[in-house]
């Protein structure tokens, strides 16, 4: 089991976070992993006391600071500080505990952070964006990425830029692992999946898919839906990131609301085939640079998650490209992450004094 708790920066300061991610290591055994998201969402402000959101570089600025406190939070305890030693009266050593006392641009914290001991050293953080701003902090700071490619050409393009900035950050390329979206619609012969497919098309609700374009378009109730999408509508939101690679998509194709909407949900970018043909594309991705792995996003729960286990995964078994046991225990293990090295401990095996 895999814990993935997504818990938004904006309206959290990173003491109370850091804390909270730290028990779920805790708790899960060290399957915890941290989605590192920032709110734009205006009526998300408005319920913590604010008119609007912060401004697009404000928001990528103020999370890069507010993951590198809670890392340095979560470096607060290096292995052994705890004593526990009740003959001798002693809680802890103390030269293993260190008070982080940071004073940035957007966060006073002192530290340090009352929980020791997770078992995978730090939850795994996880991130996502295509903007300029958004591949920078991945290539800093992340250890999954999950992004969104309508092309494997895309994704190998993404895949490399990312990899390639993270030399200036002291990380090696596999510090990272890319694991795009993948929607499989399986069945046992092409026809049975696209029957699939084309049920799960036909059941989008209009009124969900105008909703599911808002904050991309902005409003399009008052247009045809099989009209085309209005040229105001491309210009009307700040286009970054996943969203702008759908509006370059209608600038150069031109389809109707209708087709705009199911083009873009969930199952939008489905890969639509039978084992054989889910287990190429995967393999093709893999093997192409193009990512290191994938974010499985069944169109259906428990079904297509169900499908995906059962038709797949033999198959790619099969090919030797998937594992056939897990690797360790943690979260961290499984997705060969290397092991948290403490930034003191580092410091410390530098000064030679450990």
């Amino acid at each position: 089991m895999v814990w993935r708790r997504q818990r938004p920066l904006t309206y959290n300061e990173p003491y109370n976070l850091a804390r909270k991610f730290a028990t779920l290591d805790l708790i899960s055994n060290g399957r915890a992993a941290w989605n590192v998201v920032a709110s734009w969402s205006e009526h998300e402000a408005q319920n913590f006391g604010l008119e609007t959101t912060l401004d697009y570089d404000t928001r990528y600025a103020r999370s890069a600071e507010f993951v590198e406190v809670v890392k340095g939070l979560w470096d607060s305890w290096e292995d052994g500080a705890l004593r526990l030693d009740k003959d001798a009266g002693i809680y802890f050593d103390d030269a293993k505990m260190h008070v982080l006392d940071h004073h940035g641009r957007f966060f006073k914290v002192r530290g340090p952070l009352n929980v020791a001991g997770m078992p995978q050293g730090h939850p795994v953080i996880v991130q996502a964006g295509a903007s300029d701003q958004g591949r920078e902090l991945g290539a800093a700071t992340a250890e999954v990425i999950y992004a969104i490619h309508n092309s494997i050409e895309r994704a190998q393009s993404y895949y490399a830029d990312v990899k390639r900035r993270m030399a200036k950050y002291g990380r090696e390329p596999d510090d990272l692992k890319i694991m795009p979206a993948f929607c499989p619609v399986v069945g046992r012969t092409r026809a049975e999946a696209q029957a699939k497919y084309d049920q799960l098309q036909a059941l989008i609700d209009p009124l969900a898919g105008l909703g599911s374009l808002y904050s991309s378009f902005g409003d399009l109730s008052g247009y045809p839906l099989d009209g085309p999408v209005p040229d105001n509508a491309l210009g009307s939101q700040e286009h970054r990131s996943a969203s702008g690679q759908i509006v370059e998509w209608v600038k150069r194709e031109k389809p109707t609301i209708r087709e705009l909407y199911l083009r873009s949900g969930v199952t939008g970018t489905a890969k639509i085939g039978t084992s054989s043909d889910i287990a190429d594309i995967m393999q093709e991705w893999f093997e192409a640079d193009a990512c290191d792995g994938f974010n499985i996003t069944p169109a259906t729960l428990p079904g297509g998650g169900e499908d995906f286990v059962a038709m797949v995964i033999p198959e790619l078994q099969r090919r030797g490209v998937f594992r056939i046991e897990y690797e360790g225990e943690t979260l961290r293990e499984n997705l060969g992450l290397r092991p948290v090295s403490n930034r003191y401990s580092r410091q410390s095996r530098a000064r030679g004094t450990v």
